[in-house]
């Protein structure tokens, strides 16, 4: 012991006795006040995977900001991460709730952009091969993604809210700091993430393999990191925290009547390494920390249709331990110190310059064209974001993302693009097929192979190839005139064979001819942004029609070879969101043909159709208008350029193809009913319930036209999506007594 050996020291004795003394002990420190003395413990806060589960992550944060208990550090896995990674970035928990709020699901977990977003060319694509089959042609063999989903939609998401603290790259200096946990696939160990891009370290964290394709990060390739660590305590730990607060969703493991499938044994194997992985992680926490278990139930973790009821879960939750997270709580001041430094997120400044990355140079022209209305305006998520789809709309790339850089003072966009794994030639599956149950069946499948990058300004070559009802071959070689210019020109030529029934003039069958056609031209034209086209070109026919049942008339012979050349000139306008189920949006097209015999045709022809359908939607309810009409306008007796009616949605009462005339009018009135199952989540198949009324005919003179002569039909049907495009089941019935039942499988709308 030291002696005191001033008086100044024994005074500060004295004085320290007298306060000590019985009567003179200092007041107690309020309940919600920390002695000044005492440091406060390092609070770390350790989020789970668990997929759609982990919304409930969301509540607890709430109750901590509820209970003014400071976040120090957040490590996070898979879904665990996402919300970890928004929060670390200065958001709130209401901040990150109203994100979830305005995600919508469905949408989020498919990688194609809305069709409001594809190119006039993508959509051409989706309304004549609808199946959902990604797959690519290399060498011979057919390739497939590394994903069911490549997550581009989510990583935009991802991007644009994290965009203030975009120039971080160190995730030590977020305003919480921060650390993913994902899993490299060649090794299988755990890999935390704490540099770089937030938004790219979040997506690979929550890449659940076989559903999402990996993320390459410094030469690995990372998935979910719930499959190595999905309590990711040591990581959280290594930021220097005193305390822990882990929330745990992890999946439980289904009972034995649950396993009756491949599928559902594979998921409990994997459900069963990763609770025993979480475990051992819990098993490492002391008394001093705490664990937050939300009672999810049976909440499936791609139940995303769910995630408020998981949200509200973990508030509760996160009540049952409030005792003891409250001992972790700051004065008010304090607290709100605390949370004033942590909001502090860099507004976005103004783009200055446009560049992409090393990888990426065989792109440089293309996305420097595409995002020059970027620069110059503010680096704002939602603009930015719009921009990036529209380039993603091309549907060239696997992943399309961006990083905000700084040089010189300036700030830039970083572009990186990859080319899609399965690419760049890609095949295309269409399949139409239709059975009327009274033996009647057809069926068309279509294969169309797509060499894009054809040369350095983008170009395509479309070969088509067609089976069935309508057998026909074709080629197309379209070529842009300029990076991203919106001009274009098209060579093409295309051989095929159709049906053609027509009827007399009071209804009855009279033959059904078979047309066989060859067919070349050059077409130029230019797209109006993603909306819409326009296109003229010339182009030379020759063919034969040839009965094959039926009687001969002078008008319509046995045979009869044909030769066409001509030009014709096409606007299209199409901005619907779907072409199976249309909610939104409206689709029009009118096309003018004009066959002149200086060109070789036989005859001089002038021929005009056009199409608009309009569809509108409240809730689940959708209305949708559709008229259609088309006239030879001065007068043919060809029987190649009749009009066919009858089918599905095309007078439904009749069988299809069971009349055509040179001049023809048909208004269709549709209503779909959504059909929403409990508990329906993104992967869920949309189901429709829908019924038509419908009114039109076709006419051997255009005279005979009129209201009084339309065929009113009325049709009811069950639809669905599926991956090789929309299926019907239904039937219609017409006033003249006949009536129809289909199986449909391909397009309508």
């Amino acid at each position: 012991m030291l002696a005191c050996r001033s008086w100044s020291c024994a005074a500060v004795l004295v004085a320290c006795g007298a306060l000590l003394a019985p009567g003179n002990a200092p007041a107690s420190a309020p309940a919600d006040a920390r002695p000044a003395l005492e440091p406060r413990p390092r609070v770390g806060l350790v989020l789970s995977g668990g997929g759609a589960r982990g919304a409930a992550h969301v509540g607890v944060l709430k109750v901590l900001e509820e209970l003014r208990v400071p976040v120090d550090a957040i490590a996070g896995t898979s879904m665990g991460a996402v919300v970890g990674g928004l929060y670390a970035s200065g958001m709130s928990a209401a901040d990150v709730e109203a994100l979830l709020a305005s995600l919508d699901w469905q949408d989020a977990f498919r990688d194609r952009p809305g069709r409001a977003a594809l190119n006039f060319r993508r959509k051409q694509d989706d309304r004549e091969f609808l199946a959902r089959l990604p797959l690519g042609l290399s060498a011979g063999r057919i390739k497939y993604p590394r994903g069911l989903i490549q997550g581009q939609k989510l990583n935009q998401k991802l991007r644009a809210a994290t965009l203030p603290v975009a120039h971080v790259d160190d995730f030590s200096r977020l305003p919480i700091p921060f650390r993913a946990l994902a899993t490299d696939l060649e090794t299988g160990l755990p890999v935390v993430l704490s540099s770089g891009s937030l938004a790219t370290a979040v997506r690979a964290s929550m890449s659940a393999p076989g559903v999402f394709a990996p993320v390459e990060i410094d030469g690995r390739v990372l998935v979910d990191g719930g499959v190595a660590e999905n309590l990711p305590v040591e990581a959280v730990r290594e930021l220097g925290v005193d305390v822990i607060v882990a929330v745990d969703v992890s999946s439980p493991l289904r009972p034995a009547r649950e396993l009756g499938s491949a599928l559902a044994v594979s998921q409990q194997m994997v459900a069963i390494l990763i609770n025993r992985a979480t475990e051992r992680a819990r098993a490492t926490l002391s008394a001093r920390d705490v664990i937050v278990d939300p009672d999810l139930g049976a909440l499936a973790s791609t139940d995303f249709a769910r995630v408020f009821e998981a949200l509200r879960a973990g508030e509760a939750g996160a009540r049952r331990v409030a005792p003891q997270l409250a001992a972790l709580a700051l004065a008010p001041e304090e607290y709100a110190n605390h949370v004033a430094r942590r909001a502090e997120r860099a507004t976005p400044g103004r783009v200055d310059f446009v560049q992409v990355d090393a990888a990426s140079g065989r792109y440089r022209k293309l996305i420097e064209s595409a995002l020059a209305p970027a620069v110059g305006r503010p680096a704002e998520g939602e603009s930015l974001d719009r921009a990036i789809r529209s380039l993603y709309g091309r549907d060239l790339f696997e992943t399309l993302d961006y990083r905000v850089v700084e040089s010189g003072g300036r700030t830039g966009l970083e572009v990186s693009a990859r080319r899609k794994g399965w690419g760049p030639n890609y095949l295309r599956i269409g399949l139409e097929l239709q059975d009327d149950f009274q033996g009647d069946t057809s069926y068309t499948a279509g294969l169309r192979f797509v060499v894009t990058e054809a040369n350095p300004y983008m170009a395509e070559w479309n070969f088509d190839l067609q089976i069935g009802e309508r057998p026909r071959f074709a080629v197309e070689f379209f070529q842009p005139l300029g990076y991203a210019s919106p001009w274009f020109v098209a060579p093409r030529f295309a051989v095929g064979s159709r049906s053609l029934r027509t009827e007399t003039p009071d209804g009855s069958p009279l033959g059904e001819y078979r047309v066989r056609e060859r067919q070349y031209g050059l077409d130029v034209g230019r797209e109006l942004g993603t909306w819409g086209e326009v296109r003229a070109g010339v182009r030379r026919t020759s063919g034969t029609t040839r009965l094959q049942f039926g009687t001969p008339t002078p008008r319509a012979p046995a045979s009869l070879d044909f030769d066409g050349g001509g030009w014709f000139a096409r606007f299209a306008v199409d901005r619907l969101d779907s072409v199976s189920f249309p909610r939104h949006g409206d689709l029009f097209q009118v096309q003018w043909d004009a066959e002149r015999r200086a060109l070789g045709a036989d005859a001089d022809v002038d021929t005009a159709r056009a199409d608009w359908l309009v569809a509108r939607s409240r809730g689940r309810h959708t209305l949708i208008g559709w008229v259609s009409g088309g006239s030879a306008l001065n007068g043919t007796d060809a029987v190649q350029r009749f009009f066919p009616l009858g089918g599905f949605l095309n007078l439904s009462g009749l069988a299809a193809d069971s009349i055509a005339g040179p001049h023809f009018g048909i208004g269709r009135l549709v209503y779909l009913n959504r059909l929403r199952p409990r508990g329906a989540g993104p992967f869920d198949v949309p189901m429709y319930l829908g019924v038509s009324l419908e009114a039109g005919n076709a006419w051997e003179r255009r005279g005979d036209a009129s209201f009084a002569d339309l065929r009113r039909n009325v049709g009811a049907f069950f639809g669905l999506e599926t991956l090789l495009g929309p299926l019907y089941l239904g039937g219609g019935y017409d006033e003249g007594g006949e009536s129809a039942y289909y199986l449909f499988l391909g397009r309508t709308f």
